[in-house]
Formats: C-alpha cells, structure tokens, sequence
C-alpha cells in the first residue's frame, strides 16, 4: 500500500418513512446490495445500521467518486425497500431499547461481555484509513496526530439528540460510546513493539481476542497498514466527509513529512486532550479549546486558521486544497449539529422534521 491512500467507511440509519422511527431491517438491504457492492457494504450490530466503505482510494478525487457512489447506491435500494436513508451519529428519537440485534456470534459474543452497554450503542459513525506501510512510522504519527482529534471532532458534531432528547451536546454520540472499554483519545505508545506487547497482554489475559476491540479515536489498525481515525460523527453531507477526510490526510502527510525533516511535532498528553475532546462534543466549532502550549484558551475559528496554515504545503501536494476549503462552509453553515438544531428549534420542537430533513441532507449532491 502506498502512503496515504484513503479508505472512508460511513454508517447509515435504515429509517421508516412513514413514523420517521429506525427500522431493523438491514439485512435486505446489505443481501440486495452484496450482489453489487460486495464487501464494500456490511451488516452492524444493530439490524437498523448498515455500513458500506470504499476500495483504497489513490486520492481524495477517487475517494469522493466512491463515497457518493455508495450513497447513491445504498439510498436507491432503500428506496426499493421503502425504506429511507439517514446520516447522523445518533437517531433523533428512536429508542435502542426497541431495535433488533444482528444474529452473528460475534455479535452474541459481545452482547453476552457487554450486555446493555452494547445493546445501547446505537450509533453512527464516519471511519477514515490512512495508508502506512511501517507500523512504527504509523505509531509516531498517532502520537503526533492525536493532539488535533478534538478539531477534526468538532467539525464533524451530527448527533444533538438522544432518545426524543435534546442533550445539549453536538456529539451525543460520543457519550455514548464512552462507555465502551477501550476508547477515547489514545494511548502514548513509543514504538510499534510496545503497542504489540500492550495487545498481546490483552489477548493473553482475555481481555480481548483480537486487536479491532481496541476502539479508540484513532488507532493502528489491527489488520490493515493503515492509520484509522475513529472520533467523527458520520456527516450528513457527501461534502463534510470528503472534506474530513482531505484534512486528516493532509495532516497524516504533514506530520510525516517533519519526521522526513528530522522534526516533530509537540506531543501532548491524553488527560489534556481529553479536556478539548469535551469542549469539542459540547458545543461543535463553537467552543473554545486550549492551546496547551501557550496555555490558554482559543477560539476554535483560530485554530482552524493555524490547522490550515499547517497542513496546506501537503494539501496542495496531494491536490486536496480544493476539498479542504469546504470547511469554511462548515463554519458558514454549521455542523450537521448546528443544522439539525435550527431544524428543531424553527419547527417548534418537532423531531420528525428533523429526521425528514437529515434523509434530504444525506441525498444532498448524489
């Protein structure tokens, strides 16, 4: 695999078009669509989740023409199923309590560990893989990377509401997968070596069986010669995710191209990270987060202007400049947070509205 190639994995919500709520019946879709996707679309846990992932990707140009070809593809065989496609981190209203579970003993395994820790994870996220060859490359990068995470977090904030709730937050979905083990911001690791010895002490003492329950923010894939960010919402536009994945690109690229220069940069603990990580699930790109080296606090506007700065020599060398500068319409517009909000709030608090406007948004430029 060469350096940098993509993959992007999105998870949808199979939604009823007539009650609005989440529908357990995946399994037709994932059956219709393997005899054209293939492995690009697979089953969740949670038979009202499906996920598809694109081919590695050379570019971003190649990336977007699979992302919104599989969104494309995945809302017309909703639609022959009457079914409708959603994209956001968590349902508007839809209890977990009430969907159904996958039949798949990796499934059973995890319910019978976990038990309503796992039935509750009703969630939807965006994955991002980022190809590299040498694992210890890849773990000094993941050292360095993990400082930006809360940016990219907040860019991506698309889950408001949980259970007919306004929680408060941007990224309820981000609390709810905290309650999962192995999660959050990740841990320092000073070679590939020592990241093994930490598995296989796991896997030794029955903590895990494999390295993919390991499922933090941003990860060493366990199969796979990449670098996996974990920590986004899945956005409701082919845009916002395409953009995403453009900057932690250019930043995975960024950061090894300082390696390359015999520089690096500042590696930060993950309990001070951990601090702007919930700046960023509070309250989106209209936080505050801290500058730890300067030791205050900065508008989150600001560090995007000096996350642009830093990574715009690698973007203009991959050809993603293009697909970066969508996110100064994020700002404009707001998160698919921000939006669904404005939905609710113009409507008088009506939860369907919202969800009939998050199935447009994910149809949005397909």
């Amino acid at each position: 695999m060469a350096l940098f190639t993509l993959g992007i994995e999105e998870e949808f919500q199979s939604i009823d078009p007539e009650t609005r709520e989440l529908k357990s019946h995946m399994s037709k879709l994932v059956e219709g669509g393997k005899v054209i996707l293939q492995e690009r679309i697979k089953q969740e846990m949670h038979q009202a989740v499906v996920e598809v992932g694109t081919n590695i990707c050379e570019n971003i140009q190649q990336a977007r023409e699979e992302v919104t070809y599989l969104r494309k593809m995945l809302v017309d065989l909703a639609e022959k199923q009457n079914l409708k496609i959603a994209a956001g981190g968590t349902h508007p209203f839809s209890d977990w309590q009430h969907q159904l579970i996958t039949e798949d003993d990796r499934y059973d395994k995890l319910i019978d560990e976990m038990r309503d820790v796992a039935r509750g994870n009703l969630i939807f996220g965006l994955h991002v893989h980022v190809g590299i060859d040498d694992r210890d490359e890849a773990i000094k990068i993941l050292n360095e990377a993990s400082y930006f995470l809360p940016h990219i977090f907040a860019l991506s904030v698309n889950s408001p509401f949980w259970c007919g709730r306004n929680t408060g937050f941007h990224s309820y979905r981000a609390k709810v997968f905290d309650k999962f083990p192995r999660t959050g911001i990740p841990e320092y690791f000073n070679s590939a070596t020592e990241y093994d010895a930490y598995l296989n002490l796991l896997i030794k003492t029955g903590c895990i069986d494999n390295g993919k329950k390991i499922w933090w923010d941003l990860r060493l894939h366990p199969f796979f010669p990449t670098i996996e960010f974990r920590i986004c919402d899945v956005p409701m536009r082919t845009d916002e995710t395409i953009c995403l994945a453009a900057i932690i690109q250019a930043l995975v690229a960024k950061i090894h191209k300082l390696r390359t220069q015999n520089l690096s940069f500042r590696k930060y603990r993950r309990v001070l990270i951990n601090e702007n990580k919930w700046r960023a699930g509070r309250y989106g790109i209209h936080t505050k987060l801290i500058d730890f080296g300067k030791e205050e606090e900065v508008p989150f506007h600001s560090l995007v202007d000096e996350l642009l700065d830093f990574i715009s020599d690698t973007a203009d060398e991959l050809g993603s400049a293009h697909e970066i500068n969508y996110i100064h319409t994020i700002l404009k517009n707001g998160t698919g947070a921000d939006r669904q909000l404005k939905v609710f709030e113009e409507t008088g608090g009506d939860l369907k509205a919202v969800v009939d406007y998050m199935i447009e948004e994910t149809k949005f430029g397909l």
